[in-house]
């Protein structure tokens, strides 16, 4: 892969593990098991129903394949092997510990193409120029302006942070983070999401952190389930992914903690001028290097999955693939995730956290391969009206909120929520 991460953040692991939470770097490194060794999950407390079952039985339709390439496996990160985000986690300790720098000439349209004239502005007004990094530890009022227009997608006066963009390939707000890196090598962004998971994993449940005038979360965990699910596969001959809307170095030193090589994790990736990263981002498909026009989001993942897994280059990358190519299972808790879902030809596995369009497919269950299952952490309640599937569930590229639709163009009825705490 084309500047990935390959350090292990060696230190801040060693100091979790010292503490007992986490394994040494080495440890987390699990060589794959032969076929004979393939196993059934581990752990059943959270899994819901019928839903380790049906996965064990997958893994042992598959165990020792003999096709030739090994059974494709892809899973999302964020809320789907974790609890809470590792992007915000890392936004966090940016700001927290004064590690994003101004763009040159305080011209902050340079960090997006996307972002409005009106955020550009408030960025400027609230942030100092001409500085090496910002000074948001002790500015709070710089930090709560970056922390809006990356949390809310608006600025402090409540002015749309960013517009124009394809709501199927990109969003802004994501990709934000990643182009905020610029100026700093993989090696120095991947050390600040060392930090930043140093702390997380150390810090208790529930834990908040004082970010400008805000509190936000401050802390993480690993879903033990989706470890023993990953190492599981892995052990079964599955060929095991992570694809997010992460930046790329932050999720390859989390990936690590689950036993997932950075050369099989996929995150935003960032283009780069003399070995530093740039507010420029890696195309797919038809999108050129630079364009900062798709990342790993909805239509975005299915592209990245072709290309990166799958060796499809060019537009096919953005179209879906026979089955020959396509992952055999994949797991999210998304509408970020729903196109890489559904292209799953075995089981797609839904940890349900509300999100309208992918419960919506899930539910309705078309061809019976979708698992839902409450997160393994603090899951939510039971939504108490429908999802609106037949009106408003489906975002189009626009923005506009349209009707979910089947294959063959039908509407998806409205789906009542039944897999919860």
């Amino acid at each position: 892969m084309n500047d990935k991460l390959r350090t292990s953040a060696a230190a801040a692991a060693l100091a979790l593990a010292a503490t007992g939470l986490l394994a040494a770097p080495n440890a987390e490194a699990r060589p794959q098991a032969g076929p004979a060794e393939c196993s059934a999950l581990k752990i059943s407390e959270g899994w819901y129903g019928d839903n380790k079952a049906r996965i064990d039985a997958l893994i042992a339709d598959h165990c020792g394949d003999k096709g030739g390439r090994k059974p494709v496996a892809v899973f999302d990160w964020d809320n789907t092997v974790i609890k809470n985000d590792v992007g915000d986690a890392t936004f966090y300790w940016l700001l927290r510990n004064d590690r994003v720098r101004p763009p040159k000439d305080g011209d902050w349209s340079t960090t997006s193409r996307y972002l409005t004239p009106e955020a550009a502005t408030a960025l400027g007004e609230a942030c100092p120029a001409g500085v090496r990094t910002l000074p948001t530890s002790t500015d709070a009022r710089c930090a709560d302006e970056l922390l809006s227009v990356y949390g809310s997608g608006a600025t402090t006066g409540g002015k749309t942070a960013f517009a124009g963009y394809d709501h199927r390939r990109m969003e802004p707000q994501y990709a934000w983070l990643a182009q905020l890196l610029h100026g700093w090598t993989t090696r120095q962004a991947a050390s600040f999401a060392a930090a930043a998971r140093a702390e997380n994993l150390a810090a208790p449940q529930g834990a908040t952190q004082q970010v400008g005038t805000a509190k936000v979360t401050g802390w993480v965990r690993y879903y033990e389930q989706q470890r023993d699910l990953i190492h599981t596969l892995q052990d079964g001959g599955f060929d095991v992914w992570i694809v997010s809307a992460s930046p790329e170095p932050v999720v390859d030193v989390w990936a690590k903690g689950v036993g997932v090589d950075p050369s099989h994790a996929v995150g935003i990736r960032n283009t780069t001028d003399h070995g530093r990263l740039t507010s420029h981002l890696k195309g797919c498909g038809t999108v050129r290097d630079g364009e900062d026009a798709m990342i790993t989001y909805i239509d975005g993942k299915r592209c990245w999955i072709n290309q990166e897994i799958f060796a499809v280059r060019g537009p096919a990358a953005e179209r879906v693939q026979p089955a020959a190519r396509r992952q055999v299972f994949a797991a999210g808790d998304s509408d970020t995730d729903i196109s890489f879902l559904r292209d799953a030809t075995g089981l797609r596995l839904v940890l349900n956290r509300n999100k309208n369009e992918l419960m919506c497919r899930a539910y309705e269950n078309g061809d019976g391969r979708w698992l839902v299952n409450p997160m393994f952490i603090e899951p939510k309640k039971r939504k108490t009206s429908p999802y609106p599937c037949s009106t408003t569930g489906y975002t189009a590229g626009d923005g506009t909120a349209q009707p979910v639709r089947r294959a063959d163009g039908s509407i998806v009825p409205d789906q009542l929520d039944a897999v919860f705490s």
